[in-house]
């Protein structure tokens, strides 16, 4: 029986925060020119997750792959019982994979390989994935100078520069569990009024 990423997404999402505790998940989250399924945001790390669902091919993956390497600390690909048996071989080794079937009416989700820290991530990816007014509060919790004359990428670069990668980690996660998309059109516009 053929099962469907819309199927998938609700059971999975439930596994997830059973197995790895305190998450946020945020659907269909853009990274350069891909789009991610979701994006699991852990207290240190930020893992991305796609979904090929039986109905779905192998086409994009490949593309898909460059760019949640880029971004995340780790990645997990989640597939429905067509494509377990040749999925390892579209996905690096370090790529954790889950497989999805439909059991008795329930999905059910195994863990066929955990997720690895990935070896290509960029902490200069990661980081454009905040919002501006994020990045101020970043910089005034650590004492940092605002450069509020200063482009998006200079203040990333100086927070790059003054704040250990380990403390980063934590600090981008921070931002992304406080994360609130009903507040962003008023936060840049408070923002750009200060500026």
């Amino acid at each position: 029986m053929t099962l469907y990423d819309h199927e998938i997404r609700e059971p999975l999402f439930d596994w997830l925060e059973e197995k790895y505790g305190m998450v946020r998940i945020l659907e269909e989250k853009q990274m350069g020119k891909a789009r991610a399924d979701a994006l699991m945001v852990t207290p240190e790390e930020l893992v991305g997750i796609e979904i090929k669902s039986d109905a779905d091919t192998y086409a994009r993956l490949k593309n898909q792959v460059k760019y949640y390497d880029w971004y995340f600390d780790r990645n997990i690909v989640i597939v429905g019982t067509s494509h377990a048996s040749h999925i390892d071989e579209h996905v690096p080794k370090w790529w954790g994979i889950i497989t999805a079937e439909l059991e008795n009416g329930e999905v059910d989700l195994y863990e066929m390989r955990p997720a690895l820290i990935n070896p290509k991530r960029r902490m200069q990816r990661k980081i454009t994935l905040l919002w501006r007014p994020e990045l101020v509060r970043i910089q005034k919790r650590n004492h940092l100078p605002t450069y509020k004359e200063k482009s998006k990428k200079f203040v990333q670069e100086k927070i790059l520069l003054k704040i250990p990668e380990e403390q980063l980690h934590r600090e981008i996660s921070r931002e992304l569990f406080e994360r609130d998309y009903t507040l962003i059109e008023e936060e840049l516009e408070e923002y750009r009024q200060q500026k």
